[in-house]
């Protein structure tokens, strides 16, 4: 017999799901479909800023739908997002508002018999508004005598008084800042302002909600978290959570955009109770555009540099519009903090003056990074900008100040700390340098020529879940539970949610490699509230070193009680047995340490516990890690600039990434390159036009809103992904996160190699030809 012990963790593997996704098959949230089902169409406001007199129904309920008005639901306030905990949440939402305060926010919403019929209903509703002034400037809103959007939220069960639309104010203060200031040598100050843009996921919102005959309702969404909309559906409908089950769907993308309930679920719910009949309620692509963006920033940034290249001091100020309702400003706030004070060392001084404010405009959510890649574009920048003026090479100047093994990281935040123990920013640094010709560029001045290359460098990093080694700061945990079957095949049940990059694929891994079980023989059951544990949501670059910690820790669990009843059966000290896995047998094997002769299968095994009546091997339960440890990116950047266009475009890449052990080493890669694409976007495309009325002037794929295609990439050999060489001793198999940090330094790269191309530095994102072409002739004007 021939043992195959090569581990699962690190190896190339087929994905499970894509044959099913490929052929079809997967069903998503549009593709429940239910007898009897009704369908549902949502109205939404025309204005901005408007108060709902009334609206009439009546002659829409003569076509048979039923309708849903802020007459009718449970008055209750809540915020879409359930991470923090509930006194540092902010509640300003109903399910249906007696106030519009942005364009396209669900107003009224109806049910009919079929999709036609619905929207025919919809026209029928005649809502009376009185219109209010609006406010789109967040500068504006914050002045005396501008619109408010509110009187009063809640914060917890606190009633908060508004004042100048300012919704939170988060000031952090550590170190002496006025002294590191003072020790500095120069001192560097510039604006920066990056624009909303739209997650743009593949699936845009929806729900399907079942009422059951007892009195109960089961709900299939789109969402990052089951559980999180489970308990906020409790309190909308006032059922308790045993009424309430969610299930686990695949979903096409998030990138952020369903870390909160989405709108449209409690509206889908509502419906359906009141209508006493199953409804689905699937939003277009242009009622999805109006749901949540990507948090604006402003930042002023402030840094001390000594002579001999050390940061000495930061400060950076920072006005956010988050729009009409909050999400998680005050979180958004504190993380963007934590990832400007984590970036480099500063020498202990840091100092962060966070504002987010109202405005009649669309509520943003987190979107890939959370803050981290709008801060980080301002704070690359200025570390390039720092390089030239001062005559410093930039990748040792990184090397210095950079916070690396031993050194504290804040996670999410000043309150959320742990300590760095695992860092690939030396190997991508020192190495990228090499591979990629970094010390070969030369100066803007030194270019001729219609077409400019330049070469240009970033380095960025995320957290990992969002949890230290205090409790009670913030919900991250998550649980598993996994079952042996008397054939050998293991069940593993999770209520985390796949974005679409593999995170279950990895989840299955862990548990295969842990009970040293075929792959093939992991079976993934289908989850939902009812028969799972909770799980915070798949958020903070946390599904496998959260989840899958989870799962970890379960399995081990699993594995003890095999070994002990292997113990019984083959008359043996669990301790002197370990568990193999044989392909040949298709399943684990469990054998005497050094007596391999003596053997019997994880089905054997499971069977003769079914027989003897010892119970069933399984084990269910919860995990918190206790850290959250910063996996980082570095990207090296050709850009090649067409003067007489503006037009850029990217030759060639090099990017690493630090995900301590890559459980799905070509997934990793596969983020990493999706990741580039998002961040090209976003720094040279894309942005939400506004009219004057709170419109979008781009709300579709089609109405002018850019993204980068296959033709705007480089090609396949000129993208070079590698991926470090670390081990997170904290994370399952050494592994921690990716996800978000895969777009944390691609603005800045991008934007230092086109400086490096044409000497133009760009504070503002996107840099599209148009503003290239601007200051290329402001430039000359100079000259």
């Amino acid at each position: 017999m021939q043992i195959l012990s090569d581990s699962l963790i690190g190896a190339v593997t087929p994905r499970t799901d894509a044959p099913a996704k490929a052929a079809g098959r997967i069903q998503f949230t549009s593709d429940i479909n239910i007898p009897g089902m009704m369908y549902g169409a949502i109205l939404r406001s025309p204005h901005p800023h408007a108060e709902i007199v009334s609206i009439d129904t009546s002659a829409a309920e003569a076509m048979g739908a039923v309708c849903l008005t802020y007459e009718d639901i449970n008055p209750v306030l809540y915020n879409e997002r359930s991470v923090s905990i509930p006194s540092a949440t902010y509640r300003d939402r109903t399910v249906l508002p007696k106030k519009a305060r942005h364009c396209g926010e669900p107003v009224a919403t109806v049910a009919a018999d079929t999709q036609e019929l619905a929207f025919k209903a919809l026209k029928e509703l005649k809502v009376t508004y009185n219109i209010l002034e609006p406010v789109f400037d967040p500068m504006e809103a914050m002045k005396d005598g501008a619109p408010e959007l509110y009187d009063t939220i809640y914060l917890g069960d606190e009633a908060v008084k508004i004042h100048n639309n300012i919704g939170v104010i988060r000031n952090i203060d550590e170190g002496d800042c006025d002294a590191g200031f003072k020790a500095a040598d120069r001192i560097f100050e510039h604006h920066f302002e990056l624009e909303r843009i739209y997650h743009c996921q593949l699936e845009t919102k929806g729900a399907v909600c079942k009422p059951e005959p007892d009195g109960s309702i089961t709900v299939w969404a789109t969402a990052q978290s089951i559980h999180a909309n489970r308990q906020l559906l409790g309190r909308i409908l006032g059922l308790p959570l045993s009424k309430i089950n969610v299930k686990k769907l695949p979903f096409g993308g998030s990138f952020g955009s369903s870390i909160q309930v989405n709108t449209v679920t409690p509206i889908c719910a509502s419906l359906a109770m009141k209508a006493g009949r199953p409804v689905k309620l699937i939003t277009s692509r242009e009622e999805d555009f109006y749901d949540h963006h990507k948090y604006p920033a402003i930042f002023d940034v402030k840094l001390g540099v000594s002579n001999d290249g050390r940061l000495t001091a930061a400060h950076v100020k920072a006005v956010v519009d988050f729009g009409a309702h909050q999400i998680q400003p005050m979180a958004f706030l504190g993380c963007t903090a934590g990832w400007f004070a984590s970036l480099y060392k500063y020498d202990g001084n840091i100092r962060f003056d966070g504002i987010a404010v109202y405005t009649n405009k669309t509520p943003c959510c987190a979107m890939q990074g959370y803050g981290n890649p709008q801060i980080n574009f301002a704070i690359e920048s200025m570390v390039d900008i720092i390089c030239e003026e001062m005559g410093f090479d930039p990748i040792d100047f990184r090397l210095k100040n950079y916070r690396g093994p031993g050194e504290e990281f804040w996670g999410q935040g000043p309150t959320i700390r742990s300590i760095i123990k695992s860092s690939g920013v030396e190997e991508s640094l020192v190495e990228g340098r090499e591979v990629f010709g970094f010390d070969e560029r030369t100066a803007p001045s030194s270019k001729n020529g219609d077409i400019r290359r330049g070469i240009g460098l970033a380095r960025g990093f995320h957290t990992s879940g969002t949890a230290g080694p205090k409790e009670g700061e913030v919900i991250d945990y998550s649980s598993a539970t996994i079952k042996i079957n008397e054939d050998g095949s293991v069940d593993l049940i999770t209520p985390v949610t796949d974005h679409g990059g593999g995170t279950c694929d990895a989840l299955k891994k862990i548990a295969a490699e842990v009970l040293q079980v075929p792959l093939e023989m992991i079976g993934l059951s289908p989850a939902e509230t009812m028969n799972t544990g909770y799980d915070v949501c798949t958020h903070a670059t946390r599904g496998v070193y959260c989840g899958g910690a989870a799962v970890y820790h379960v399995a081990m669990k699993v594995k003890d009680k095999l070994l002990e009843t292997a113990g019984r059966l083959m008359a043996e000290h669990a301790y002197n047995l370990e568990v193999i896995r044989d392909d040949r047998l298709g399943q684990g094997v469990v054998q005497v340490k050094g007596y391999p002769l003596k053997k019997m299968t994880v089905g054997e095994i499971a069977r003769q516990a079914q027989i003897m009546s010892w119970g069933t091997i399984a084990y269910t339960d919860s995990y918190r890690q206790r850290n959250c440890p910063p996996c980082f990116t570095t990207h090296f950047v050709e850009a090649e600039v067409n003067l007489k266009t503006g037009v850029i475009s990217i030759p060639r890449v090099l990017i690493y990434g630090d995900c301590g052990t890559a459980v799905n080493p070509d997934l990793v890669k596969g983020q990493l390159i999706g990741s580039f694409n998002r961040g090209l976007g976003y720094t040279l495309y894309e942005r939400l036009a506004y009219d004057g009325r709170g419109r979008l002037t781009n709300s579709g794929l089609m109405t002018d809103y850019k993204m980068p295609t296959i033709s705007e990439m480089p090609s396949v050999e000129d993208i070079d992904v590698r991926i470090c060489h670390t081990y997170e001793p904290s994370g399952p198999f050494g592994a921690k996160g990716i996800g978000e940090a895969a777009l944390a330094s691609v603005q800045a790269a991008i934007a230092n190699a086109v400086y490096n191309a044409i000497g133009i530095r760009f504070f503002k994102l996107p840099i599209t030809p148009e503003a290239v072409l601007k200051e290329l002739k402001k430039k000359a004007r100079e000259r």
